[in-house]
């Protein structure tokens, strides 16, 4: 071995590389100036959020300001039975019931829309832009222009009719854009294999390609929900005479001052993160699940 080494040619040396950070395991400069500009903008855009969910478990004698008064659940309790904080209990249970509707909905007509489009016919290009063409429209003016024609037609606005429609025009092209994305990934190997063991087109559909496709229907159903839960501007002129949660807490605003409306925004953000949860824990899981079966 000697021997070879003492034969290499004196030109050739072993490489060397300069580390970009020296070499006591310091770091750069510019990686406390991003970590200093990230922890302001973290803090900038959560801070308030959580003033918020501190101010609501003060007790009876707190306001909307710091310093807190005590600790309690009183201002939980009064949002659900004090009729002067406004009916918190009827909006958010006609807000769930919406956002389940338009779930189901979106989840449905996306995954039909991604099967129709898997192939190219005529027309295809104009039907797609005429889908998502709502995404650049106002959504207050597309909400007021739904509450004309209801109008027009003599209906009555509603937080079922009316309301319903005005938010399939919001979360309708979130969730064909997302199933598009989806379909392209998806193995039609798969699918000629049923076909090749005597599968019909329904068993194919509800025996292969929704169990493969079920991550990515559960991101519809999220885009579906979040969207139609949180959403004002849609719902403000459809709505009718019975408000939904987000026109509620609007409502609140111009006439209840206590720290109720601080607990109703906690209620709101719970169920959010609840949904959410839920969601990337059905994904997780069934990614195990299609992982123990290939395993196995």
């Amino acid at each position: 071995m000697s021997a070879v080494l003492a034969d290499m040619p004196e030109t050739v040396a072993p490489a060397t590389t300069k580390a970009i950070a020296p070499s006591k395991g310091g770091r750069p400069w510019t990686f406390y100036v991003l970590a200093t500009l990230f922890s302001l903008y973290v803090i900038a855009l959560y801070g308030p959020m959580f003033c918020i969910y501190v101010l609501s478990f003060q007790d009876i004698r707190g306001g909307l300001v710091f310093p807190m008064k005590g600790h309690s659940l009183h201002w939980f309790v009064d949002l659900f039975t004090q009729v002067r904080t406004g009916d918190v209990k009827g909006s958010f249970d006609r807000s769930i019931k919406l956002a389940v509707i338009v779930t189901v909905i979106t989840v449905v007509v996306s995954f039909l829309a991604g099967l129709g489009f898997r192939k190219r016919f005529r027309g295809d290009t104009f039907v797609f832009y005429m889908m998502i063409g709502s995404l650049v429209a106002p959504g207050l003016v597309l909400g007021l222009g739904t509450g004309l024609l209801f109008q027009a037609l003599g209906l009555n606005a509603s937080w079922y009719t009316s309301a319903l429609g005005a938010q399939l025009s919001w979360t309708l092209p979130f969730g064909v854009l997302v199933m598009f994305a989806v379909m392209s990934r998806f193995n039609h190997v798969w699918e000629e294999a049923a076909y090749d063991l005597g599968a019909s087109r329904w068993q194919s559909i509800w025996l292969v390609m929704i169990p493969v496709l079920a991550p990515g229907l559960v991101a519809v159903a999220l885009f579906g929900f979040t969207l139609s839960y949180d959403e004002f501007a849609r719902s403000l002129q459809t709505a009718g005479s019975l408000n939904t949660l987000p026109l509620e807490i609007w409502s609140m605003t111009l006439n209840v001052t206590s720290p109720s409306l601080y607990a109703l925004g906690t209620v709101t953000t719970i169920v959010s993160f609840v949904v959410i949860g839920a969601s990337l824990g059905s994904i997780v899981l069934i990614q195990k699940k299609r992982g123990s079966s290939a395993k196995g």
